[in-house]
């Protein structure tokens, strides 16, 4: 249970990831027009969405987020203006889930 509770706190550390769990992605949000009018309808849940497409829109925003519209805004802000203290940061908590000194 220990790894399943610190895993959790590496992903909340994330940029793209809110407090609560929750993956900000456009194709995971709910269906219709963003009411922030930051995404079109078609970016967003429909039942036509492959898991495919799914799946690489979450190796997308892995390996380049958009941190401009990061749900972590702590993360985003330290990912845009120290990437070095970020990836301090993720390296220790992954190496905490890992039980690496």
């Amino acid at each position: 249970m220990l790894a399943v509770l610190t895993m959790y706190e590496i992903i909340s550390f994330f940029l793209k990831v809110y407090a609560d769990g929750r993956v900000c992605i456009s194709i995971l949000h709910a269906p219709g027009d963003d009411p922030m009018g930051y995404e079109s309808s078609a970016e967003r849940w429909s039942p036509v969405q492959s898991v495919e497409k799914i799946l690489l829109s979450v190796v997308s925003m892995l390996a380049e987020p958009n941190d401009e519209s990061g749900a972590n805004v702590d993360a985003a802000k330290m990912w845009r203006e120290d990437r070095s203290e970020f990836e301090r940061i993720a390296q220790k908590l992954v190496r905490k889930t890992l039980g690496i000194p």
